[in-house]
């Protein structure tokens, strides 16, 4: 797994000569050689360049307070739910499907968990007894993917439209969830299942959230080094090992930046005090200052992207929804079961829609018929934003969660500055369209 000098050799050798020809002398060109050695997804960069600049604008709109730490942590909590629904979304619309009924069955599966834990297990084993949060967790996300195989049936064994299925399942989970809450608000919720939203003690505290941040960075050195290693061992092209290096560096500093910037959020002081006396902490004059750090939600949302990224790019299954996005005909001819595929991957987003539930539910720590509307419109954009087309075949996990930041980034921030809501909406439309348009021009300008 070492990095040699040899390697870099190796790698120089493989590199096309006209590669490093074709940027041309001087710094511009010296600048377009670097970038095309690190290899560096285009679209995702400019997803990049975009969210850093919705964040600077945002901030000085709004004189410094949006990139204020708290800011920051509230925006990555609220990015999660969003973030969970995409990756599911992403395999969804990769196999040329599409779920408009996300939104609807957030809110069927939210107040079902909340009745769960609010009335019908209370009347039976009591209230907030420590395994309910497991059991209404489980239930949710069982019931979910019930669901999501049932509309996943309908689209491949009946050969309806997806676009018609989900339809009238917007609808229809809509309506169960007013029948199932009456148009009452479902409350409390359970003490340990309340952790899952974040909120004062929904998070792992500073000295957890550096540990987590520091195996993340050797995560990143050691996948982008077995990358490496691999890629030599089979004779594939590699990226100069300066490349590799700058990678590791650069995936280092964010992660342990992100750590170090959530950790300047610190708990009010009523908060530090009860923490303070829970934990036998003298109280000193200039008070304690106790971080938050990651919260909950986030850890939640992160841990469901590998296992999405897991899925779609090492498992058969994954390979083979990117198979029938890219050609279904010639998937099946291949040997490939594509209905039944059809069937997992809206079981898929049926489990993650329960899930996404759940952290939904406990943030809020209740639940209405209302919970849920319009996250439909937010999980296909983060989709769409991140990179998966409409047209099948291409999507990426990582494109979809960076794209629920900046959804949420782009909401959080006018909803800061105090636009209106009719024009909110407007804008985030405008996105949606313009992102749309650009996957087309990229597919055509691939297809040339």
């Amino acid at each position: 797994m070492a990095l040699t000098e040899d390697t870099t050799a190796k790698t120089e050798q493989q590199v096309p000569d006209e590669q490093a020809a074709g940027a041309g002398p001087g710094p511009l060109g010296l600048l377009r050689r670097s970038v095309s050695s690190l290899e560096l997804d285009t679209r995702l960069l400019g997803m990049v360049i975009g969210l850093l600049t919705i964040w600077v604008s945002f901030n000085f709109w709004s004189g410094g307070t949006f990139l204020t730490p708290r800011n920051i942590w509230n925006l990555t909590v609220q990015t999660s739910v969003v973030a969970i629904m995409a990756t599911g979304m992403v395999l969804v619309i990769v196999s040329r499907n599409i779920d408009l009924s996300v939104g609807s069955m957030l809110g069927f599966l939210g107040v079902f968990m909340a009745l769960m834990q609010a009335e019908w297990l209370p009347s039976v084993v009591g209230f907030d007894q420590w395994y309910t949060w497991i059991v209404v967790l489980i239930a949710g996300m069982l019931l979910g993917g019930l669901v999501g195989a049932l509309q996943g049936t309908v689209v491949a064994y009946l050969a309806v439209p997806s676009f018609i299925v989900t339809l009238g399942g917007l609808l229809i989970f809509r309506g169960l969830a007013w029948l199932q809450a009456s148009g009452r608000t479902i409350a409390p919720m359970d003490s340990s299942f309340q952790l899952l939203g974040g909120g004062a003690r929904g998070s792992v505290g500073g000295t957890i959230s550096w540990v987590i941040g520091v195996v993340a960075c050797v995560a990143v050195i050691l996948l982008l080094a077995s990358r490496r290693r691999t890629y030599l061992k089979f004779g594939f092209r590699v990226r100069p090992l300066w490349a590799d290096i700058a990678l590791m560096v650069m995936g280092c500093v964010v992660i342990l930046g992100g750590v170090w910037y959530l950790n300047q959020y610190y708990m009010p002081e009523p908060l530090a005090r009860a923490y303070a006396e829970a934990n036998g902490l003298e109280w000193p004059e200039s008070g304690l200052q106790i971080p938050f750090g990651i919260a909950n939600p986030v850890l939640i949302a992160i841990g469901t992207a590998i296992v999405m990224t897991f899925i779609a790019t090492r498992r058969r299954y994954g390979r083979y929804v990117f198979s029938i996005g890219g050609n279904p005909e010639a998937a099946t001819l291949a040997g490939i079961k594509t209905k039944r595929t059809i069937v997992l991957t809206f079981m898929v987003m049926g489990i993650l829609v329960g899930l996404a539930s759940a952290v939904q539910v406990a943030r809020l720590n209740s639940a209405t018929s209302g919970l849920g509307t319009l996250q439909e419109l937010y999980v296909i954009a983060a989709a769409v934003i991140g990179g998966t087309s409409l047209a099948g075949g291409i999507g990426t996990i990582f494109g979809a969660v960076l794209g629920a930041l900046l959804m949420q980034s782009l909401q959080s921030g006018m909803v800061l500055v105090g636009i209106q809501t009719a024009l909110q909406d407007v804008v985030i439309g405008i996105v949606l369209i313009l992102a749309v348009a650009a996957d087309v021009a990229y597919r055509k300008r691939q297809s040339r």
